[in-house]
């Protein structure tokens, strides 16, 4: 496993390139695969690009907007406090990878912008603890939790389709799949649960003999003191962000009570009102909410530009290409398995879980229903590619290296491991369960 590692890891540093590169170079490469697989001329192209480049700004102001409430939740005094409790626990490298795995995969199940956020924060507290410890396999570690975002609570697949989903109702109409069939199903559950134990001691197994320190990273303490005069007697008051915090209590309690589906907007809208009662007041959540933005600016000029990709993929008939390519001789049994491997491959082009059933979606439900397979099941073999394949795609690991200082070379050796045997871990669930 040393020799594997440290394979991976050389061949990363020395030829990897920025997140936004890799974007660029998967927009050439998808150029290319449509010029040679699809009938279209380099002028067509280029006008679907063109006019989908902006046609996610809807959904990429909620993914953002994840982030941006994870990352105030994460920065609050009660969550530092946690993870204060958390280190002072800690003694050893192993410990620390093993409570670093555990903690991500939890975090990251309860959001993925908060997990990513508050695991690089606690990365960063043992790293100073500790000193000297493999910080890239640590922060590696952090990452790995996100392969669990997409089972849990802010999971865009199985949120989007427990309401009206205009993808799903074209197929089946009138239906929704509730929750207790994709996040909370026996199947679900499962998996996540393997992988919450599995990571954790891959981890340990990667563990050497190499130690990097982690970064010198000051962190500079505001004061809020008044000074007496009204507009500060304002912006300090409790009684603003407790006053609203109750206000949007009432309404998510009456909404749900009202039949409203938990949506990513009902998560995000969760977030961000306990990030505004944790911080106590308006000021100090406005300071939390610059920071974050800090967090957020990589993955926002991103998403036009994969958005573009998938514009480009969806009306070339690319990605149709692709999909039905890997689904055509399924059977009702394997289509899960073989929907985690389409998800997979297309999350390269497409990271996002939303874009991805935007593009995927229609063309295995369709399947399904022909094949009189599981739909919920299927939905979530799509889930879990998108997320099993992020672990290699840089673009969501944007917020956790820039929280810890470090760069996509840093961590990709490890990550590499992570999803070889993930890989093998879900598709023996979804092809046996």
């Amino acid at each position: 496993m040393k020799r594997v590692v440290s394979f991976f890891t050389r061949l990363c540093e020395a030829y990897l390139p920025d997140a936004f590169v890799i974007c660029l170079l998967l927009t050439l490469v998808v150029f290319g695969l449509c010029l040679v697989f699809t009938p279209h001329s380099p002028m067509a192209l280029i006008d679907f690009w063109g006019k989908d480049f902006w046609s996610l700004n809807g959904f990429a102001m909620q993914m953002v907007f994840v982030l941006i409430s994870g990352h105030m939740l994460a920065s609050t005094p009660l969550i530092k406090k946690l993870l204060n409790k958390i280190t002072a626990r800690i003694y050893s490298e192993s410990q620390a990878l093993i409570v670093m795995g555990l903690f991500s995969c939890i975090a990251c199940w309860i959001n993925w912008g908060f997990g990513l956020i508050v695991s690089g924060i606690l990365a960063l507290e043992i790293g100073r603890k500790l000193k000297h410890l493999n910080f890239g396999l640590l922060v590696a570690t952090a990452y790995s939790g996100f392969l669990v975002w997409h089972a849990g609570l802010s999971g865009s697949i199985p949120l989007k389709i427990a309401g009206q989903d205009e993808i799903l109702q074209k197929v089946y109409p009138g239906l929704s799949i509730p929750l207790s069939d994709t996040i909370f199903s026996s199947l679900n559950i499962l998996i996540t649960v393997s992988c919450i134990l599995l990571l954790p001691l891959l981890a340990l197994w990667m563990k050497s003999d190499k130690k990097v320190a982690v970064p010198e990273i000051k962190i500079s303490e505001e004061s809020f003191a008044s000074n007496g005069s009204f507009r500060q007697m304002l912006e300090q008051s409790r009684w603003f962000n407790i006053i609203f915090f109750l206000i949007f209590l009432s309404y998510i309690i009456r909404s749900l009570f009202a039949g409203e589906s938990f949506d990513i907007n009902k998560v995000n809208f969760i977030f961000l009102f306990l990030a505004i009662l944790l911080h106590g007041n308006p000021i100090k959540f406005l300071k939390a909410l610059q920071e974050s933005f800090v967090y957020a600016s990589d993955l926002a000029i991103q998403f036009p530009f994969y958005a573009g990709i998938m514009g480009l993929m969806q009306s070339s008939g690319l990605s149709d290409l692709l999909s039905v390519q890997l689904v055509q001789l399924a059977t009702s049994q394997t289509l899960p398995f073989l929907t985690f491997l389409s998800g997979g491959l297309v999350n390269f082009f497409i990271p996002s879980g939303g874009g991805q059933w935007v593009v995927q979606g229609p063309i295995i439900m369709k399947t399904a229903h022909s094949l009189q397979a599981d739909a919920s099941k299927v939905a979530m073999g799509l889930a879990w590619g998108d997320a099993w394949t992020n672990l290699i795609q840089p673009f969501f690991a944007l917020p956790l290296l820039a929280v810890a200082k470090l760069k996509l070379k840093d961590i990709m050796g490890y990550c590499l491991v992570f999803t070889f045997f993930s890989g093998i871990l879900i598709s023996v669930f979804l092809l046996w369960f």
